[in-house]
């Protein structure tokens, strides 16, 4: 059989709505023309979603650099030595969700380093502090690999820790720390951090407490099609078991100011396949997301006919990806969202954490003090 015939073969068994086998998904991520695999892409993209792009406002707050883990991938974190190490005191983080409350926010994407001097409910309190003086702000806090951390600190099981922090006002997962699943890529990356199966452990967790969750992949370093389809076969498998997944993003390395900045950046060509390839394995997944940060504004826009739904959103304060070289701006307006959207062919839809669609009244969402309604 050509390569042709078979991706052809492929195709009409995505558009019958059946599912690709591991071997189907790495012979899609190695030899199939990019032409077709959008196409394959955009058809389950927008039999899912229609023509709408969706798109949220939110802000990062990472409370600080100081980190346990020295991974070769990672240009944010510093030792607690360092001149660049800090850690927000809680008038600065009161300040940061005070701006974001006023900037039309709905989400505070909270994540950081692992900060060996600081006890868990140094973490929990950070919800707590937030959401005390911000309780209609969506919490969505702390990766796997930091929740790992606050098993290693606590000695408890991580449905105890769940609970709590969702006492405190935790609202969601990020979908950080995944990395690549394969040990053996794993071990070079990240080799003392939380293994692939302990990450999938925490969002199992999570799910069973009622928390919807992201998962993210990171490719274009020294992992394989074998690695990425497996990594993504792992993830469905637990979407087919709790259904918990909301989003899936695809996230290119950045290798600037790391252990591993030999490498070079993931090509434009190579970010579109492997959020085509995203799409189409994860047929159980809700939304794909274009993180633009990491991917540039415009690789973003073509990404919404290769797969992707989401864009992500105003951000704000922005720190691990561009310690590592992203050039992307820190911050996109609502205006600036909408356009690209637009000019992407797509209708632009704001949503919140959780995929409700979010109604301004009158308009203007960056106008402070706006009115919200969730449908």
């Amino acid at each position: 059989m050509t390569d042709a015939t078979r991706t052809l073969t492929l195709r009409d068994k995505v558009f019958a709505g059946q599912r690709l086998s591991f071997d189907d998904g790495v012979y899609l991520d190695r030899h199939a023309d990019l032409a077709t695999l959008g196409e394959m892409a955009n058809f389950v993209r927008e039999a899912k979603n229609g023509n709408v792009t969706y798109y949220n406002v939110n802000q990062h707050l990472n409370p600080t650099n100081v980190c346990v883990y020295r991974c070769n991938f990672c240009a944010f974190r510093a030792d607690l030595k360092s001149d660049r190490g800090y850690v927000m005191s809680d008038e600065q983080i009161l300040e940061r969700a005070r701006n974001a409350t006023e900037a039309g926010a709905t989400e505070l994407h909270i994540v950081g380093g692992l900060h060996h001097q600081k006890p868990f409910a140094w973490y929990k309190g950070i919800l707590s502090l937030i959401h005390g003086h911000y309780p209609d702000l969506h919490l969505k806090a702390w990766t796997a690999v930091e929740w790992d951390w606050f098993q290693r600190l606590t000695k408890r099981p991580i449905g105890d820790l769940i609970a709590e922090m969702k006492d405190a006002g935790l609202g969601s997962l990020p979908g950080g720390g995944a990395e690549i699943f394969e040990p053996s890529v794993r071990s070079q990356l990240c080799e003392h951090k939380a293994d692939g199966s302990e990450w999938l452990k925490i969002h199992r967790a999570a799910h069973d407490a009622g928390l919807r969750s992201n998962a993210t992949m990171l490719y274009g370093h020294i992992e394989t099609a074998e690695h990425r389809i497996d990594h993504l076969l792992q993830l469905r498998t637990l979407q087919d078991e709790t259904g918990g997944f909301q989003t899936m993003i695809p996230l290119a390395f950045h290798p600037d100011n790391t252990r591993l900045s030999h490498i070079p950046k993931p090509s434009g060509i190579m970010d579109l396949r492997t959020m085509a390839v995203s799409r189409i394995m994860l047929d159980n997944f809700p939304h794909i997301k274009a993180y633009w940060i990491m991917l540039t504004m415009k690789i973003a826009q073509i990404a919404q006919s290769y797969g992707a739904d989401d864009i992500d959103g105003t951000v704000v304060h922005e720190k691990i990806y561009h310690e590592a070289g992203s050039e992307s701006p820190q911050e996109l307006t609502v205006a600036d969202l909408r356009q690209l959207i637009v000019e992407a062919g797509r209708d632009p839809v704001e949503r919140d954490t959780l995929y409700h669609r979010v109604v301004r009244a009158p308009a203007a969402p960056r106008t402070t003090g706006r009115r919200l309604a969730l449908v």
